[in-house]
């Protein structure tokens, strides 16, 4: 397993540092110093047992009212006894380590130090501050919850937890990033979930060794196994019942504190075709929908590969009315099909980036009056046929159609070399292609586990009642026998069946 280390260091951050046991204002410049002298660390001096005490404190991350009534104003009130049976918080610890003790501050912990003692008392006194559950806009289904995550990693647990209220949800934490100390939570169910899944997916977490994490992605960069294949190898989320789906089959939630993203893994890749929707909808509307995804797939890499072979090569594959429609809408274009495929495709991503980018109404205006504005412009002034406008459209449809952005922007990708072979060998150089890109997801694994399961390996007619059809609730009685340990024994549909 490789250690991933990122260049700037901290040598600091390994080192041991004892809070002074003499004089309070020496321990006051100590902290002081250890937090470069910020003007928001605030002391507040008082007297408790006869001795000077400071409370010490980051304004901007510790909730004011909360310390005056919690633990200044009963101190005061009581002024002798422990101070840990006076103050009420949701937390308090003992620590004489500096750095320790800095982390703990920074994590919107209340310092109070007494003169002669050489352990601070650390009070829990965090300032929370976010936006409310709102549904995620890069995943609105039509039926079925409107919750999305949000950016605190307290709320994110919440809510999985309200919906699988069971004591065998389990919830580990870790502590990454040297600078940024962010925490990190593996969520899994215990008696779900593969061991052999989970401690793997342990020790790549405890290998990563980086300054700064801002998000599950830097996660999901550094555990992947195959960085360089173009096909997502987890699912980042913002949906709870999406999360909590996977969590029922035996696969592991990720959560970053500040990051509204859940990281999913170990994932397959029929994983991201499947819909909430799917579940929300009778059986039949659902395999409906599902059938069209995977279809989407094949289009989205081969449809612009498809027309390039075929006005190139293998034009006599045609009827002769659309034969003769093709051949007539590249009488006066001057491109090769292959410089028009590539042309259009990178115009539909500078519309697509466009209008991300910019604000929702004018993203609207760009995404509508661009694409006509464009697509009239080039056909008229003969740089593209009319038939290369409408597969480009279809393709683009074909990618969108996928639940979840990841892999259709790998798609979009493929696309490229797809039509490069088309070029050159013609139908031969696309079923080359599209035997490597199929060879390939046979290949790979996520966590040990096979990417293009239940296919590569087979797991039989058990295997394939959740992938090409959504088959009735009733029919999932069980789960494969042979499959791999990714495969849990009791599935989310395991323990309702038909009578």
């Amino acid at each position: 397993m490789k250690h991933f280390k990122n260049r700037i260091q901290t040598p600091t951050e390994t080192e041991t540092i004892q809070l002074e046991s003499g004089d309070i204002e020496l321990k006051i410049a100590q902290i002081g110093e250890h937090l470069s002298h910020t003007e928001d660390l605030k002391i507040h001096k008082l007297v408790f047992n006869n001795q000077s005490c400071a409370l010490l404190y980051v304004e901007s991350l510790v909730k004011a009212e909360f310390i005056q009534s919690n633990i200044i104003k009963p101190l005061l009130e009581t002024n002798s006894g422990v101070v840990e049976q006076i103050v009420t918080s949701t937390e308090v610890t003992k620590s004489s380590d500096v750095l320790q003790i800095g982390k703990l501050l920074m994590n919107g912990f209340c310092m109070m130090v007494i003169e002669n003692d050489s352990a601070a008392i650390m009070m829990l006194a965090a300032l929370s501050q976010g936006r409310s559950i709102e549904e995620p806009k890069g995943e609105q289904i039509i039926q079925g919850s409107h919750e999305g995550f949000i950016e605190s990693l307290s709320t994110n647990i919440y809510l999985l937890r309200n919906r699988i209220k069971s004591p065998k949800l389990k919830v580990k934490y870790f502590t990454l990033g040297n600078v940024t100390n962010t925490k990190v939570a593996m969520i899994y169910m215990d008696n779900i979930a593969a061991p052999t899944i989970v401690e793997e997916c342990e020790k790549r977490i405890k290998t990563i060794d980086l300054d700064y994490l801002y998000s599950v992605g830097n996660i999901n960069e550094m555990i992947e196994e195959h960085p360089f294949s173009p096909f997502p190898q987890s699912i980042q989320t913002e949906r709870p019942d999406r999360a909590v789906s996977y969590l029922m089959e035996g696969k592991i939630n990720i959560l970053v504190d500040g990051s509204p993203s859940v990281l999913v893994l170990p994932i397959t890749f029929f994983a991201f075709y499947q819909s909430p929707d799917d579940y929300n909808n009778r059986w039949t509307t659902g395999s409906f929908f599902r059938l069209i995804r995977l279809i989407s797939f094949i289009l989205a890499i081969s449809l612009p590969a498809i027309y390039i072979a075929t006005v190139s090569y293998n034009s006599e594959v045609l009827p002769i009315g659309i034969l003769y429609s093709v051949k007539v809408s590249l009488t006066y274009v001057p491109l090769p099909p292959i410089l028009e495929a590539i042309v259009m495709q990178i115009i539909l991503e500078l519309l697509k980036e466009a209008a991300i980018r910019l604000p929702s109404p004018i993203a609207q205006t760009i995404g509508i009056v661009g694409g006509l504005v464009i697509g009239t412009a080039v056909v008229e002034a003969h740089l593209v046929s009319h038939t290369m406008i409408v597969v480009i459209g279809l393709t683009a449809i074909a990618s969108f159609v996928t639940p979840l952005n990841e892999l259709g922007t790998s798609l979009r990708i493929l696309g490229f070399p797809t039509m490069l072979a088309a070029s050159l060998f013609g139908f031969f150089g696309i079923s080359i292609v599209m035997m490597i890109i199929f060879i390939h997801l046979c290949k790979i694994e996520t966590l040990g586990i096979p990417y293009f399961e239940p296919f590569g390996p087979y797991y039989g007619k058990e295997g394939v009642k959740d992938i090409f059809l959504r088959l009735p609730i009733w029919r999932f009685n069980k789960v494969p026998q042979n499959a791999e340990p990714g495969h849990s024994k009791q599935s989310f549909f395991v323990r309702w069946k038909r009578s």
